[in-house]
């Protein structure tokens, strides 16, 4: 027989973030994690002899336990947060790597594909959560929703940075310099101009991999190709390095911790069917929705 243990109190403005806050120091590490994405994709290719496909399965793999853990979690931690969006930013790199590089899928193609696969996902998480919004994923199905756009802005942002960078002929720096522009384009309209915070976000979070792609393959490719010539293994350590800094001094800080369920307002409502949620039930009494971040199921 399979019964239900409330824990304390279950009320929404009582669940915790799963995702952190977004400041400076989101926006630095994310930049810095597309680099590695980048980077460390061409260093597992080319100095160990596997072919890309081989690589994409082996760092899947890794990624796998690491996404586990972070799904057990039931609020932000920084270390195993940024594990995994370094570790997912390497995955969705090679996938777009092995459809351009290794079955011959015209960038164009991924561009498209990955662009509407984003508005997909978009779309379908919309139609059973009813928002979008990143300060409320303190449900399992809203961190799956969550991680999936994730991996396919970094597969689109590869697939976008290359067209960009090496098809338009523009060069790795000018593209830097592009997508810097672009991304403060966005951010102008949304302080200046009203646009709203959700898709101000999430466009913004797509521009940041063909960014961080192109500064890592500045620092990291020959000069004959417009590089500086630093390699992969010098330019992911020197990012890894910084990353980890960064990761070591939030954990100490906890600058980026959300606040419990209160940013832009508790979602008193249920996210399944829109029916007002009762403070003192984590079921919602008429589509039975669970907040599954408030109970815990107790097998005797």
């Amino acid at each position: 027989m399979t019964t239900l243990a409330a824990a304390p109190p279950a009320t929404p403005r009582t669940r915790l973030n799963r995702v952190p806050e977004i400041t400076i120091y989101f926006w630095i590490i994310k930049v810095l994690a597309t680099t590695v994405g980048e980077t460390a994709a061409d260093l597992t290719s080319s100095h160990f002899g596997l072919s890309r496909g081989a690589t994409t399965l082996i760092m899947s793999c890794i990624l796998a336990p690491a996404l586990v853990y972070q799904f057990s979690l039931r609020r932000y931690r920084p270390a195993p947060y940024w594990l995994a969006v370094v570790l997912i930013s390497i995955v969705g790199t090679l996938i777009t790597d092995n459809l351009s590089d290794g079955y011959g899928v015209s960038l164009w193609v991924t561009t498209s594909v990955f662009s509407v696969a984003l508005v997909v996902t978009f779309v379908v998480w919309f139609l059973r959560e009813r928002t979008l919004s990143i300060h409320k994923v303190w449900t399992t199905r809203r961190e799956a929703f969550y991680w999936l756009a994730v991996l396919v802005t970094f597969a689109l942002g590869t697939a976008g940075g290359d067209l960009v960078a090496e098809q338009f002929g523009v060069g790795y720096w000018r593209s830097a310099v592009m997508f810097s522009a672009m991304i403060g384009f966005v951010y102008l309209a949304h302080r200046a101009f009203g646009l709203h915070a959700i898709p101000s976000f999430w466009v913004a979070y797509v521009l940041t991999r063909p960014l961080g792609a192109s500064v890592g393959d500045f620092l990291s490719q020959p000069r004959s190709a417009g590089g500086l010539a630093l390699g992969t293994v010098a330019t992911s350590a020197v990012f890894l390095a910084a990353i980890l800094v960064v990761v070591v001094y939030l954990t100490i800080a906890k600058v980026d911790l959300t606040a419990a369920g209160e940013a832009e307002g508790a979602d008193e409502r249920c996210p399944s069917c829109e029916r007002p949620l009762v403070a003192e039930e984590p079921r919602c009494g008429v589509c039975g929705w669970l907040a599954d971040a408030d109970v815990q199921r107790v097998a005797a």
